[in-house]
């Protein structure tokens, strides 16, 4: 374990001292009093403790604390979430093969919640563990943070290295993965690529494929692409505003803040619906790729990872609206009513409308967020004729 301490999440034993370090830490505590103003630190902090009574793994942890948090954020600021693995257990002969652990290799809409939904759709659909996670260390802005996150079955991704330092940085990775899924016996996320992708335009990254493959076989991590479809996502604005600050400024790059920012509003934002689609399992068809020369297999296996997402999309009146809106048609209307219209624009005004810049243009805001929402069923319907 020596090797992977300065990027593992806690063990059982480290779980106490943690949990001490959080309730003494400045920054949690204000944090903490932001949610019950009128509960003084001793009597807040002893009924965070007692109800840490019984907590001795990070399951134990995530189960006691962090499953009803997000509960409540599915209930408040979503119209559910819902979960398909259908094509995951049709290969399973017996309800006890969901002991065989996963990779979920997913699209990438939110900081924070893609794998806090993950982990409690796990959770309530049997699978006897969550998902350790991928998170870059320049989100980890204060101690309190990487402690928390830790705690929550997180390892570290190092960002901002030399060539060097990244190629170290990866092989430590893909090793502490493939001693995750096989040793520790735990599920893992990770996102198809480094960061969100802007537009929508979800494609997986061979990178992400070649760091896996750098610790050991790919097919001992048992790779499950993964389909998140937002109906709305509360950070489009945020996206589009960034288009702008990088189109006018080439050398534009987001402050802590923003990153702040853009968990804060991906967290507490209206969401609508939400859906999570499991797709083929990688290792059903791996082996047709197995004699491709090591370049071309990666970018045909990250083609294939792209076609089992497109595939899983669940696509909402929205998509469909901002296609025939960008389209200047009405191509798409079968799939949506004039009230869905009326809402979706409605929607769309008030979200450019909280973008605040010097010289703000609306039609590009206005074309970036219409992009956002219509590359999901342009995908798709690519992967669909294709077929």
């Amino acid at each position: 374990m020596n090797e992977f301490d300065d990027i593992r999440p806690y063990e059982p034993e480290e779980m106490k001292e943690a949990f001490e370090g959080l309730l003494n830490d400045r920054h949690f505590n204000a944090v903490m009093k932001g949610f019950a103003p009128w509960l003084p630190k001793w009597l807040r902090n002893g009924l965070l403790r007692l109800a840490f009574t019984g907590v001795k793994t990070p399951l134990d942890f995530q189960i006691r604390f962090m499953k009803p948090v997000v509960k409540y954020i599915i209930r408040k600021h979503t119209d559910g979430c819902t979960f398909d693995d259908t094509e995951v257990k049709s290969l399973n002969a017996e309800p006890s093969t969901l002991n065989q652990r996963y990779t979920f290799i997913s699209n990438h809409r939110d900081i924070v919640l893609d794998s806090a939904f993950l982990d409690v759709m796990l959770v309530e659909s049997g699978y006897p563990t969550t998902v350790e996670i991928g998170i870059g260390d320049n989100l980890l802005i204060y101690p309190w943070i990487k402690r928390l996150v830790r705690m929550n079955k997180a390892f570290t991704v190092r960002r901002g290295l030399s060539p060097r330092e990244m190629l170290a940085s990866s092989q430590l990775m893909s090793r502490y993965i493939h001693y995750a899924v096989t040793q520790k016996r735990e599920n893992i996320w990770i996102a198809q690529r480094e960061g969100r992708a802007k537009d929508s335009d979800d494609r997986t990254h061979d990178a992400v494929l070649k760091m896996l493959a750098m610790g050991g076989e790919l097919k001992e991590l048992d790779i499950v692409p993964l389909t998140i479809s937002y109906e709305y996502d509360p950070c489009d604005y945020l996206k589009a505003q960034e288009m702008q600050q990088k189109r006018d400024n080439p050398a534009f790059k987001k402050s802590k803040q923003d990153d702040l920012d853009n968990m804060r509003t991906g967290i507490l934002g209206y969401k609508g619906r939400v859906h999570y689609h499991c797709g083929t399992p990688v290792n059903q068809w791996l082996a047709e790729l197995e004699s491709l020369p090591r370049h071309e297999f990666f970018a045909e296996l990250a083609q294939r990872m792209n076609v089992e997402i497109f595939k899983g999309y669940r696509l909402y009146p929205c998509n469909y609206i901002a296609a025939d809106l960008l389209d200047g048609g009405n191509k798409q209307a079968e799939n949506y009513t004039d009230a869905d219209k009326s809402r979706f624009e409605q929607y769309l005004q008030g979200q450019i409308s909280k973008i605040s810049l010097p010289q703000k243009d609306e039609p590009f805001l206005r074309q970036c967020i219409l992009t956002m929402y219509a590359n999901p069923l342009r995908n798709k319907m690519k992967v669909s004729n294709a077929g």
